[in-house]
């Protein structure tokens, strides 16, 4: 059994790893009360003997190759059990595909990040590891929000790294609310995290930080730190803010972020989403093309199959090309300005 290494090293990652698909749950309590919780591999629950007013969902390694956000999240798991720092929050850490952490991959057979809000279970004949996956992780967020009495504040971060540079290293995806206001509360924690380039969504998705927010009211973002690198070659001093803010969340009861000034952020709204419809799908651009990088009206942005997509309005920017995702998925957002703003 693998929780006496738990207790002593805290090291839940190289146990999820170990076990990519399902791992044996167990709970224990530490010295300070701290009730730990294994739910399954890549999923830990921890919860403070103290009265709590948060639920704030942890999620890194939806695409296995994003080793930045896994550091982060690893140091905070073995500093909760090791007792260097003591929680005033309920937290449900998450690992999200550990099979692909393994491997050194985005994902093993469909990318994960697509298969939540009930996705996993469209499409006849298609089951896979990751389906299946990703309608359990669905399961632990549900219990672990309605777990508890309604009111309380929810928040769900889904941490990532992009394939491509940014213009700004660090951007969030602020999912759509369905008309709701977007909140300055919550763009000043971004800011607090090293983060100020910030796109909102204008449809549904089938993204971890979408179902959260959709479905349990939470606050939520996709949050890209950066870009793609393998483990041990990234510079972590990049990060201080994001594990500065990120453990001032979980370990305080109450935590105050500075006034929210439009003049501190880069606001992005979608503009289109290009879907890859034909194997013969390519961008005329190179992979080194950052997101964000705007074009000339007219200009071509992708072709795909005989279609030729060219840029509608001046400065329209790219945001997650990816030439080689599976037919029928988006290959290309493209994104403008923000026009209107609706941030209370």
């Amino acid at each position: 059994m693998y929780i006496e290494a738990l207790k002593t090293t805290g090291d839940f990652l190289s146990i999820s790893r170990g076990n990519e698909w399902t791992l044996e749950p167990t709970s224990f309590s530490l010295s300070n009360g701290t009730l730990v919780e294994v739910l399954n591999t890549g999923v830990i629950q921890f919860t403070p003997s103290t009265s709590t007013n948060k639920d704030i969902v942890l999620s890194s390694a939806v695409h296995g190759n994003e080793t930045a956000p896994i550091e982060i999240c690893d140091e905070l798991i073995q500093k909760i059990i090791k007792q260097e720092i003591s929680l005033k929050q309920r937290v449900l850490f998450i690992f999200g595909n550990p099979a692909s952490i393994n491997i050194g991959k985005r994902f093993v057979e469909e990318n994960l990040n697509r298969l939540f809000s009930g996705e996993h279970s469209k499409g006849e004949g298609l089951i896979n590891q990751e389906r299946k996956h990703a309608q359990k992780l669905e399961q632990y967020v549900s219990q672990f929000f309605e777990s508890q009495e309604a009111g309380r504040y929810r928040c769900h971060y889904d941490l990532h790294t992009a394939i491509r540079g940014s213009k700004n290293e660090k951007f969030a995806v602020y999912p759509y609310l369905n008309g709701k206001p977007w909140k300055k509360h919550q763009l000043s924690f971004l800011l607090a995290c090293g983060v100020n380039t910030v796109l909102m969504m204008k449809s549904a998705a089938t993204t971890f930080s979408y179902f959260s927010s959709n479905g349990f009211d939470a606050d939520a973002f996709t949050i890209e730190l950066g870009q793609v690198r393998p483990f041990g070659e990234n510079n972590m001093a990049s990060f201080e803010k994001v594990k500065t803010t990120l453990t001032s969340l979980i370990t305080q009861y109450e935590v105050v972020y500075p006034e929210y000034n439009a003049d501190d952020f880069e606001l992005f709204e979608v503009h289109r989403a290009i879907n890859r419809t034909q194997e013969a799908f390519s961008f005329p651009f190179a992979d080194d093309v950052v997101n964000f990088t705007g074009f000339s009206k007219g200009s071509l942005m992708a072709t795909d199959g005989n279609q030729e997509y060219l840029a509608e309005v001046e400065g329209e920017a790219i945001i997650f090309p990816n030439a080689q995702v599976a037919l029928g998925q988006r290959a290309l957002l493209t994104v403008v300005p923000l026009k209107s703003e609706n941030i209370v």
